[in-house]
């Protein structure tokens, strides 16, 4: 049965999207847009100016050496 089939007979399932979602595809899942991006990757980038910053450390307590 076709999505424009199903759709007359009443038996698509499918959820609307809902929120920014809704108007933007560029934001739907995996977005790319710069917030969803952010959003996303936030946790990782912590991650990252987490252990630049115990190099840092570490390079310098050496050079004190």
């Amino acid at each position: 049965m076709s999505l424009d089939k199903s759709i007359k007979a009443g038996k698509e399932r499918r959820k609307p999207y809902r929120g920014v979602k809704a108007y933007c595809k560029i934001c739907r899942n995996h977005g790319s847009c710069d917030y969803c991006r952010n959003n996303r990757l936030h946790n990782t980038k912590k991650r990252l100016e987490r252990l630049n910053y115990l190099n840092k450390e570490l390079y310098i307590s050496d050079e004190k050496l």
